[in-house]
């Protein structure tokens, strides 16, 4: 009989606190709080950007020394010398312009004049009709400054007829244009008339 109620009285607890802890979860509720707005970092945006620059940088230019002028004549020269002692005439042909070309940046145009008739004598040898062209344009200017304006204007000449003969058009076009400096230049340099006629009495004075 104790056993009987004892059980009796466990199964009534037992239905009584389930119902209870059921009908707890249904009565009461849980509000939820709300949640928290994310943070934005805005620290990136904050800090300057640089903008590419929109002028072109430009590498100075600086005139060459006579150290590398020397040094330059002497590599060049050299090597002009091998090519002329292995007979190889069409290489040795542009040495000789480039060691003109080095003369003529240090004003030294006898030098240079003489070493681009070397070259336009291979040039003519080997038939090598643009190098000879080029040598011609240099040549007229060379003595266009040594002030020898009618043997430049030969050289033009020439060049101008070789030229129009085996259809170079910007050659021609520079031979032109250099054509056109030396007249200018020749006008330039000619003494004025009323100078010619004061030396002439200077002249005749001085017989007298």
């Amino acid at each position: 009989m104790k056993f009987i109620l004892l059980v009796l009285c466990c199964t009534l607890g037992l239905s009584a606190s389930a119902q209870w802890y059921r009908l707890d979860l249904k009565t009461k509720k849980h509000e939820r709080a709300p949640l928290l707005a994310q943070l934005t970092n805005h620290s990136v945006s904050r800090i300057p950007v640089a903008a590419p620059g929109k002028h072109k940088i430009e590498m100075p230019r600086f005139d060459r020394s006579d150290y590398s002028l020397e040094a330059s004549e002497a590599v060049i020269m050299k090597t002009a010398q091998h090519n002329m002692r292995f007979r190889v005439y069409n290489d040795a042909s542009y040495n000789f312009s480039e060691l003109a070309a080095l003369y003529v940046q240090q004003n030294r145009f006898s030098e240079a004049k003489w070493f681009l008739l070397q070259s336009n004598i291979i040039s003519r040898n080997e038939n090598d009709d643009k190098h000879t062209i080029s040598n011609l344009i240099e040549l007229a200017t060379i003595k266009a400054q040594l002030g020898d304006y009618t043997q430049a204007q030969e050289d033009l000449t020439e060049a101008h007829a070789m030229a129009m003969s085996r259809g170079f058009r910007d050659d021609l076009l520079q031979i032109e244009k250099k054509i056109q400096y030396i007249k200018q230049s020749k006008l330039s340099s000619a003494p004025k008339p009323e100078l010619r006629y004061a030396e002439a009495a200077m002249t005749a004075a001085k017989a007298e």
